[in-house]
């Protein structure tokens, strides 16, 4: 009896190992995974990489930062890793997975800092700041691609006389033209129009220190400025502007810093404005200065303050719009509701304003 019971356990143990065989706790097949090369290297500058991959089945691929972006091609079986360049003076690192089921493989990218600007020893820097971007209009002929413009009539809502265009007339007569170290912005009559530039920069900038070494035109009628308009602008005077230097021909010599905003500006009476006398500033280069920060923006000629505003600490965006991106403006405008109030006088044609460098700082 005790035998046939021995044998009777072990047919039904081997019956359940039999009817185990095919259950789900199996191991999965094995995925075979592999990339080449498993680390990039990458310079400041946007770049591109390959990588290949080999997979014995269905894959895909992925960036941990997006800096880095995947392109696949499962037909080449390769992905391509699109770096976009370093705007910092850090290198930087991520990594991209490649991953088929479970089983995932990764690439390493490094990428260059971007270097330092080298800054000209000719150039003087404020204590505390560096150098981030400059034109010091050294290049003869069309003025870089640094600079962007804005074009046509209207009146520019000041009930302004000119044309401005993109660096040259219909007739081809350069109004934007870099000689001998000098951007000279020109306004002139030709065929019955009035035309000349209104450019700004390609690049903002949130606080800083801003000059420009200038030269103004002369004649009633001319009105040059040195400025700034929020990148991100949808209305005026809300978002704000700062003028660092504003003169008009027909008051020759006096130059003035003013800030727009809902609370302060001209068209309620209640703008933030001083004038000054430059002696020279028509007939000589001087060096007009905006330094913004989140409490004060301060404005000087060839060093000495002219202007000052105070951040009220409110919060109130009425009274303090200046903690967003704002880009530069250079133009010369022709008549208008200022630079007109006394007339033009035509005969001052071609009026040339003068740009020696523009140069923006950042704080360290």
């Amino acid at each position: 009896m005790n035998k046939l019971i021995i044998i009777l356990a072990t047919l039904l143990a081997g019956l359940t190992a039999c009817g185990s065989s095919g259950s789900n706790d199996d191991p999965a097949p094995t995925v075979s995974l592999t990339v080449s090369p498993t680390t990039v290297s990458a310079g400041f500058e946007a770049s591109e990489a390959t990588v290949a991959v080999s997979c014995s089945s269905e894959w895909t691929a992925y960036s941990a930062d997006t800096w880095v972006t995947v392109a696949i091609d499962r037909t080449a079986s390769q992905v391509t890793l699109k770096i976009a360049a370093n705007p910092n003076e850090e290198a930087r690192s991520t990594t991209v997975t490649i991953k088929s089921g479970l089983t995932l493989a990764e690439v390493a990218v490094s990428q260059e800092a971007k270097p330092a600007e080298e800054v000209d020893e000719t150039i003087t820097v404020p204590e505390g700041y560096e150098l981030v971007w400059h034109d010091e209009f050294d290049t003869d002929g069309s003025p870089s691609t640094d600079w962007t413009y804005e074009t046509g009539a209207g009146g520019w809502g000041n009930n302004e006389l000119q044309n401005y265009v993109k660096i040259k007339a219909p007739d081809g007569t350069a109004m934007a033209e870099v000689k001998d170290g000098i951007l000279n912005i020109k306004c002139d009559k030709i065929n019955g129009t009035v035309y000349s530039i209104r450019m700004n920069t390609s690049k903002s900038w949130t606080y800083g220190y801003f000059e420009a070494r200038l030269k103004l035109p002369t004649g009633k009628g001319t009105w040059p400025a040195f400025w700034m308009m929020p990148k991100n602008f949808t209305t005026w005077p809300g978002d704000g502007e700062i003028d660092i230097m504003e003169e008009v021909g027909y008051n020759p010599n006096y130059v003035s810093s003013s800030i727009h905003c809902n609370a302060y500006n001209h068209t309620k009476g209640t703008q933030k404005t001083k004038e000054t006398k430059v002696a020279t500033a028509q007939t000589d280069f001087h060096i007009y200065a905006l330094e913004w920060t989140k409490d004060q923006i301060t404005t000087y000629i060839d060093g000495k303050k002219l202007f000052s505003f105070d951040n009220d600490g409110t919060g109130n965006y009425d009274t303090w719009p200046f903690y967003t991106p704002f880009y530069l403006k250079l133009n010369l405008a022709w008549g208008g509701d200022w630079g007109g109030a006394q007339g033009v006088d035509e005969s001052c044609l071609p009026a040339i304003y003068q740009v020696d460098y523009v140069r923006v700082f950042q704080k360290k």
